[in-house]
């Protein structure tokens, strides 16, 4: 620790924010740690990303081309990427988050939100998405599903499903991904909920959406992020708010197919619902990180929702017989706080 403690403090002096006034920010479920910088009426963020957990070169591309496109990310101020660490532009304290905390106008947060995905949607997908960008591929969707099976039953039920149990889940997956794929490909940023946007009043159109956490982006279906902002596992929407800002996106492209895409949208949500419910778990039962559990019957009522379209139907009575809904719920089995 020491170590680290005495190579930040040398990047720092090296880049000119040696005396500058550090002050820890709230971490995320990532290895990375965030500091702000005050130095007079110069601000910025030090990122603080170990390897080999974390690598920030990712965060780096794809930071640069939002901003070559016409969007708020953060600049790169400094970099040393073998170490990890990085100087970058500070946004303020007006997180999505905290202003929806503050009674802000959630509406309108959430329209400008989903202009920004309708903007990035616009653009020639060559031009949309940066060069050597990784797909979102069934390998990757996989794997990610698998975490609740490999997470959160054992923790639930004291034991991993029977063989034969696993492996028709991740066949039905094989059976379902083809069909998200029925809509265009975009850049594909990931983690796009309201933690990671912010409200830049100074500026115009959506570059008043800031953006943060897109160092995971891939190319995918364009269902995705939206169906990220709008399946919240942290908070819940208010009536009605998630079918209006679908079909304000839906609007924006009249030869969408209707169909294709609420069914690629059903998908890739039981898909991440399911991922979120095993990193949940995982988070509390490998990193001690138990605060994350309390956020689990939100995410099951977000997932039993996107069961219950049609194109689910032999998903759902897959969950029906493993993991029936007396099961759904925060799990205590090997979990402690």
């Amino acid at each position: 620790m020491a170590e680290r403690d005495a190579l930040i403090g040398a990047f720092l002096a090296a880049n000119g924010w040696g005396e500058a006034k550090r002050t820890p920010m709230g971490g995320d479920a990532s290895f990375r740690r965030r500091e702000r910088l005050s130095d007079g009426k110069r601000r910025a963020l030090l990122v603080d990303a170990p390897p080999p957990l974390e690598d920030v070169r990712p965060y780096i591309a794809v930071a640069d081309h939002l901003r070559a496109l016409g969007f708020s990310a953060p600049r790169i101020f400094a970099a040393e990427i073998a170490a990890g660490l990085l100087v970058i532009e500070d946004f303020g304290d007006d997180t999505y988050t905290r202003l929806l905390e503050n009674d802000a106008d959630e509406t309108s947060l959430y329209a400008l939100a989903v202009d920004v995905l309708i903007a990035l949607h616009r653009k020639p997908p060559a031009a949309a998405m940066p060069p050597d960008l990784p797909h979102y591929d069934d390998a990757r969707l996989l794997e990610e599903a698998g975490l609740l099976v490999e997470w959160y039953v054992p923790a639930i039920a004291g034991e991993r499903l029977g063989e034969a149990a696993e492996r028709r889940y991740f066949g039905l997956w094989r059976e379902l991904l083809p069909l998200a794929r029925k809509v265009p490909e975009a850049l594909v940023l990931r983690d796009y909920h309201v933690d990671n946007l912010m409200w830049l009043p100074d500026r115009k159109g959506v570059r008043a959406c800031g953006l943060l956490d897109f160092q995971d982006a891939v190319a995918g279906p364009v269902s995705y992020d939206l169906i990220s902002l709008l399946e919240d596992a942290r908070r819940d929407l208010k009536p009605g708010l998630a079918g209006e800002m679908n079909a304000r996106y839906l609007a924006a492209f009249p030869g969408l197919d209707r169909d294709a895409f609420a069914a690629s949208s059903a998908i890739l949500a039981a898909q991440r619902n399911a991922k979120i419910i095993g990193i949940f778990t995982r988070l509390c039962v490998r990193d001690g990180k138990p605060a994350y559990l309390a956020h689990i019957p939100r995410v099951w009522r977000l997932l039993e929702h996107d069961l219950a379209h049609a194109v689910l139907e032999p998903m759902r009575s897959w969950f029906e017989r493993h993991i029936p809904p007396a099961l759904r719920r925060i799990p205590k089995h090997g979990v402690t706080a």
